[in-house]
Order: C-alpha cells, then structure tokens, then sequence
C-alpha cells in the first residue's frame, strides 16, 4: 500500500463524521511509519466540523506515531488505541487529555456507520417488501 492509498482510505473513513458535540479544537498529527506507506498527515476538529489533510500541523495538540497497519485497526475499531498505547504499538507526544479525544472521534464514527447500515438494512427490506407486492 502507498501512502496516498492509505491516507485516502484513512480521510474517506473518516469524513462524513458528525463532530457537531464537540465544541473543542482538536488537531492532531499522524506520523506513518512505513517504507512504502510512511508519511505524515493531520486531522483536525474546528467548531464541530472534521478535516483530513496529507500536511504536517505544527501547532497541533497531540502527535501519534505508529505503522500503517496499527492505524488501520485502530481506525476500524479492531484494537483500542489505548491499548495500543499501552503494548507501545502506537506512540503519543503531547497533550494527553486530547489525544483520548480520538477515541471519541473513532466511537462516533463507527456508531455513525451502524447507523448508516441498520438503516439501509431496513431500506433494502422494505424495497423488498414492495417488490413482492407488485408481482
């Protein structure tokens, strides 16, 4: 995987979030340790609203550093990024208390996409429904 493939599977994972409850500026930095995918990008929470970028960001709150793969997982819920903290399979500088907001991040996303697929499950069930009464 290249970083660009990965940082655009991270950014479209992400984007969409509903960060509307979170009144607090957050900008955190991911440092991609890798030969192939390594690189650097930020995300970062303003008045509610999310934004991925493939840039550094020097006034930031918290940096992460870790391999494409721990971000994957973590980013997919698969492993808890505290744990990941804690076995040194994510490595964290800076402000603390903000950078567990990420898991917050990752927590309403993922109830997000629940949502989203309860919700088609449903759609899909009635199209069905209809269908067969048309026959």
């Amino acid at each position: 995987m290249t970083y660009a493939e990965f940082f655009y599977e991270i950014k479209n994972r992400f984007m969409g979030a509903d960060l509307s409850d979170i009144k607090e500026h957050l900008a955190f930095q991911f440092n991609i340790e890798d030969e192939e995918a390594g690189g650097i990008f930020y995300v970062e929470v303003k008045d509610g609203e999310l934004a991925v970028e493939p840039y550094e960001y020097y006034d930031r709150d918290a940096m992460f550093t870790a391999t494409p793969d721990t971000f994957l997982k973590i980013a997919e819920g698969k492993i808890d990024p505290i744990w990941a903290f804690t076995v040194q399979k994510l490595k964290v500088e800076g402000n603390i208390d903000k950078a567990l907001r990420l898991k917050d991040i990752i927590e309403i996303k993922q109830k997000q996409m629940k949502k989203e697929k309860k919700d088609k499950e449903k759609q899909e069930k009635l199209e069905k429904k209809e269908d067969k009464k048309k026959k």
